[in-house]
């Protein structure tokens, strides 16, 4: 994903900053708690396409987690 257009993008509810997860191929949004789909290298940044981050994703990508258990 380019990381000009990341830089660029922000939840659409909130318009905070998003996480981008390579992996999952989707943008995170800590504060309102959706994950955005990344679909053909296009973000899909609609709220009705967004899911619900669960609780334990919700820790796992939090700000300041150093990753120990």
């Amino acid at each position: 994903m380019d990381k000009e257009l990341l830089a660029m993008l922000v939840c659409p509810l909130c318009k905070g900053k998003l996480k981008y997860l390579r992996d999952a191929e989707e943008l995170h949004c800590l504060f309102d708690g959706l994950a955005y789909p990344i679909r053909d290298g296009i973000p899909v940044m609609l709220a009705e396409e967004a899911r619900a981050l669960d609780v334990d994703e919700k820790l796992h990508t939090s700000p300041g987690r150093s990753g120990e258990a």
